[in-house]
This record gives C-alpha cells, structure tokens and sequence, in this order.
C-alpha cells in the first residue's frame, strides 16, 4: 500500500476512534504511526526531487513576519497600509499569486513583512498551492494569523492547517534529550513523574521509530503529541498574533461576540483605521526584540541607529550583531541603563543587557 493510502486510512481511523483514558494509547501510537509515515514521505520526495516547488524570499531586516490566511481577508490592504510594499488589492480572490515583501520600520527596528497567497483548506497537503505557502511560512519569525472578523471560524482552521505542516504556534520545544546508542537499550529519565505518558508507552512510541537503544531524558511533563515532535524533529516553533480585520462591517455586539469566539486578538480595519499603533507595537513586542545603542570609545552614543538582538541578549550577541571580529578580539564592555548596576558597568560576554542600553566595547590592543 501507497503511503499516502495508508496515512489516509490511519487519520480515518483515528478520526473515528473516541479518545478516552481506555482509548488514549491506541490513539498516541495512531498518531506516532501518521508522524511517521509523512516524515518518511517528505523524506522520500526530496530524494527523488518530487517535493514541489517552493517560494524563494531572500530574508531581510531583523525579523521576518508573515501575513497567512485565507483569500481576501485583507493581507495585502493591511501589508500596504505597514509598509512600502505594493501588493495588489482587489475585491476577489486570489488576487496574490506570489509571495510580496514589504519592510515594517518601527522603534529602529527593520522588519519583513510578507503577504502569501491565500491558504485553503486542505493546504498542508499540498491543495492550492498549499505546499509553496507553507514552506514560506516556516521560515518566519512570526506568523500573524488574519482572518475576517465575520468570520472568526477561520482562526481554528488556519491553526490546524499549520499544525499539520508542522508549525508549532506559541510553543517551546519539548525538553527531551534523545541520544542513540549502538546497543544497551532504552534508558529513559523524567525529572519527574509524567502524567500523560508512563515508560512503557514511551517506548511504544520509540518503537515506532526504530529507536531500541538510546538514553531519553524527559524534563517536563510532555504529552505524547510533544513526545513524537521530539523524535521527528522537523517541527518549527514560532509566535502568532490573531488580527480580527474588517471591524468596521460588525456592530460593538458582533464584535464582541467574534473577539469570544477567538479570545486574545487584535481588531482592525486594515482599510480604515488609522495609524495602526497597536498591531506595529504587537508585531514588535511579540519579536521581543532588545534595541542597543552603540557608543564608541570617547564619543556620546549613537541614540538614533539602536542594534536590534533577538533571542538571549547577551553581550556576546552584540558583538556578533556588529562583526564576529568584535567576539574574537572582545577584551571587556561598558553598560549603561537598567541592564547596569550602575552607569559604566564593567561586564563580560554573558551579561545580560536590557532595551534600550548602551553599550560600549573594548577590545584588546
């Protein structure tokens, strides 16, 4: 049997079976068997150069948002209206048949934006160009999700559609260690007792990918869906935010109820309403971006240029946020603002710096 005959007869299985405590590990080894499948069915495309094609977007700025949802929604009036992008905007579907950046500059901050042709139902296996749409989006740093506030259904749709293209939205990586071994079996560790999964049912799943013999260290109380994103390892996590668009078609009571339906989002008029503070503050703060600014030896700080650190924002990334030279020749730094004890802070690579700090390197003679 084909694989994708046999992934379609598994998720049928799998939609037909009720979940309960009886049913909870036939259900967690279904789903690991699907996991499986298609992993090895991407696995074998690639090699036989049968994956599709895929939108090429060089990235650009300091982080990369992306604009999903499904056709006319309002991606490209919003991508206009929050850059300098000239993505066409018409009143029918399908008006975006390729990927469209634009750059969002905010607070000293460049970020892309990119409008992608609609999603429909059914993307993450490949119906309407799905497939192309997707593989963008796993290249994102955000993913904000915007769908027509008449129609706040779309919200669930599009997370499922990303959830199985392997897109983790506001999630972390499940602490899980896996190391292989040649022989020895499975030696499996929790931090502490897991009330989802117990070791045998670990290995079960293990078992599905041949992994017989490893060291499993589990610290946190993972689900068995976690478990198998451990072991596959191609899923990408990223943050969302959900933007309610075209506010200005509902009353106050229609847009109530559409924000409960949805819970935590933005509600716009991408068309109408004005500046667009709010979502450029979300887009931003959502990055968690840290804004430095430089200061060279003996001169006032450069206050209107901030070097943008994403991730962890040590003093070892500013270093390589300016030129990996400024690592290999670092001898200590200077800090002033709240990431400083006090103002002219004597630190080291691994201090901890904090928005809007200035910085100041020295490097060995």
């Amino acid at each position: 049997m084909a694989a994708t005959e046999r992934i379609a007869e598994l998720e049928e299985e799998l939609k037909t079976t009720k979940y309960n405590k009886a049913t909870s590990k036939a259900v967690g080894l279904l789903k690991a068997k699907i996991a499986r499948l298609k992993r090895e069915e991407e696995v074998a495309a690639k090699k036989s150069g049968g994956g599709g094609l895929s939108y090429a977007v060089r990235k650009s700025g300091d982080a990369t948002a992306l604009l999903v949802g499904f056709p006319s929604v309002g991606k490209s009036t919003l991508l206009n209206r929050l850059t300098n992008a000239d993505s066409r905007v018409a009143a029918y579907e399908f008006t975006t048949l390729d990927v469209i950046p634009g750059m969002l500059e905010y607070k000293g901050a460049k970020i892309q934006l990119l409008d992608v042709p609609g999603i429909v139902l059914g993307a993450a296996t490949g119906k309407g160009r799905g497939r192309e749409v997707l593989s963008v989006v796993r290249n994102a740093d955000l993913v904000i999700i915007l769908v027509d506030a008449r129609k706040p259904e779309q919200v669930l749709r599009i997370r499922e559609e990303l959830y199985n293209a392997n897109l983790r939205l506001d999630q972390h990586p499940p602490d899980i260690s896996i190391k292989r071994k040649v022989m020895g079996g499975l030696h499996i560790t929790s931090a502490f007792k897991l009330t989802h999964l117990d070791e045998d049912f670990v290995k079960q799943v293990l078992a599905e990918y041949s992994i017989h013999n490893a060291d499993v260290v589990i610290r946190d109380d993972v689900t068995v869906d976690q478990l198998i994103d451990a072991v596959v390892g191609n899923r990408k996590y990223v943050p969302s935010l959900v933007v309610l668009n075209k506010s200005d078609l509902l009353s106050i009571e229609e847009l109530w109820d559409a924000n409960h339906k949805v819970g935590k989002c933005l509600i716009l008029s991408a068309e109408k309403d004005g500046d667009l503070t709010e979502i450029k503050d979300s887009i931003f703060t959502t990055l968690k971006f840290t804004r430095v600014f430089m200061k060279r030896i003996g001169e006032e700080p450069d206050m209107k240029d901030p070097l943008i650190i994403t991730g962890i924002p040590t003093i070892r990334a500013v270093c390589l946020g300016i030129h990996k030279d400024f690592l290999e020749n670092f001898n200590y730094a200077k800090v002033w603002g709240t990431g400083a004890k006090f103002d002219g802070q004597t630190v080291g690579l691994d201090h901890i710096v904090h928005d809007s700090d200035v910085v100041e390197i020295h490097n060995k003679r």
